[in-house]
């Protein structure tokens, strides 16, 4: 069962999350797995910001740089000037939280500059300069999981290790705890098993105290259970395994289909209230 949380976030801010909070996915890229080219362009991406806000967004999470397994890393230089358009015209200008998907610290050093209340660390902080930044600017830290586990890993008990070692090293690096936010990486360095238990196991892998998130929006293991329909097509399955998730602890989801997201979102949470 999920308790309510403080999430304390750049500019001071505080989220009371006591419901379940969606985090909406911007790709200002050309190769994302899913929607890779829809938003490339500076005006149709913040275009989409707007719409999901008005879909019932809190969060707006947007990133440069494909992750789907295989993608080609391109340079800090590359990756800012892809997103720092954007930025510039919602920082500040809209009233919820932008976060920023990166793993450079010089692209989150500027971002938080601009403004941005979120690091999302596909690499977890483990970039000391990433964390030192992050204690800087006082902002909202998502450490996601990516290490590779064994096929034969108990993932739950895994990631349970891994958080207590970050959140150490965050919080040695100026970090306050009430900042972070932990992230089993669903779909990265994990079997399709592996991403189910975490799916169905998820209140055995939360750290007391901590804001979770779950980000399986449109994944390998959401095809993978289904047919393996088109990545647009995954909506159903993503909502499956995000329930299972709010169900088990989640705070915040990240997806690609808001209003869908949204409703999902306010069932689940209905039936959390009967589970107290």
């Amino acid at each position: 069962m999920r308790n309510p949380i403080d999430w304390k976030i750049g500019g001071g801010k505080v989220l009371h999350i006591d419901r379940t909070y969606i985090m909406g996915i911007l790709n200002v890229t050309p190769d994302s797995f899913s929607d890779g080219g829809l938003f490339a362009a500076a005006g149709a991406a913040v275009a989409h910001a707007h719409q999901m806000l008005e879909q019932g967004a809190d969060i707006i999470d947007i990133g440069g740089q494909s992750t789907r397994p295989g993608h080609t890393p391109i340079s800090p230089e590359e990756e800012w000037s892809r997103i720092q358009p954007v930025l510039s015209e919602l920082c500040g200008k809209v009233s919820a939280p932008i976060s920023v998907d990166t793993y450079y610290p010089e692209v989150a050093q500027r971002a938080a500059e601009l403004g941005v209340e979120i690091f999302n660390d596909v690499t977890g902080f483990r970039d000391t300069l990433m964390r030192k930044y992050a204690a800087k600017y006082g902002v909202g830290c998502i450490v996601m999981h990516d290490i590779q586990l064994d096929e034969n890993a108990d993932a739950c008990a895994e990631l349970l290790d891994f958080y207590k070692l970050r959140t150490a090293e965050c919080i040695a690096d100026g970090i306050a705890p009430e900042c972070i936010c932990l992230d089993p990486g669903i779909g990265f360095g994990k079997s399709y098993e592996q991403n189910l238990q975490i799916a169905a196991q998820f209140e055995r892998q939360c750290l007391d105290g901590y804001t979770m998130l779950a980000a399986a929006s449109r994944k390998r293991v959401v095809g993978m259970s289904c047919g393996n329909p088109p990545f647009d097509q995954r909506c159903s399955g993503t909502i499956a395994i995000h329930t299972a998730c709010i169900l088990g602890g989640a705070h915040i989801i990240r997806v690609h289909d808001v209003p869908e997201a949204v409703q999902a979102a306010q069932v689940a949470d209905a039936i959390l209230t009967q589970m107290k």
